[in-house]
């Protein structure tokens, strides 16, 4: 049976794990859900971690694989400068010239009315734009942060090889 190499292309299922036993992520292969297979080109994916693509090599379909990845090899560390407080006097201007906040889907909406746990993009000092969660709102701030929502935490995969196409 044939094994999996760089620059094949694979479809998988995959569940994924914080060092607690949470998940935080499933393909649905796991009896819950039926999705359609996670497939990807191994190596060649520039949205999926290097070593979960890595993780995949030399698998047989049907074999399984755990794979734990290190914070700094998935998403980082947390970073606290990018948490920050912002004065809510700063967001709401006291003019008219912004009628609409836009969300990171696209919505529109006439007001701005954030709850924690909202995702929103904002615009940095550099004029790049980032996502924040908002994480805690008072009567004169809001706080966002900017950090990957996995930053600083260690990964682990349990990984199911369904077919190499």
């Amino acid at each position: 049976m044939a094994k999996v190499k760089r620059g094949d292309k694979v479809q998988i299922h995959y569940t994924g794990k914080l060092d607690d036993g949470a998940m935080f992520d499933d393909s649905g292969g796991s009896g819950r859900v039926i999705l359609s297979p996670l497939a990807f080109v191994v190596g060649q994916d520039e949205e999926l971690l290097p070593k979960f693509q890595e993780a995949v090599i030399g698998l047989e379909p049907g074999q399984r694989v755990t794979v734990k990845i290190a914070c700094e090899d998935a998403y980082g560390p947390r970073f606290g400068e990018k948490v920050f407080v912002a004065q809510k006097s700063e967001i709401y201007p006291e003019d008219e010239r912004l009628r609409s906040w836009r969300w990171p889907n696209g919505k529109m909406l006439a007001c701005f009315n954030p709850r924690k746990g909202d995702v929103m993009e904002i615009s940095l000092a550099d004029g790049n734009c980032a996502s924040a969660i908002v994480t805690e709102i008072t009567a004169d701030t809001i706080t966002f942060d900017a950090n990957h929502p996995l930053a600083g935490d260690d990964l682990t995969f349990d990984i199911t090889l369904v077919d190499i196409l």
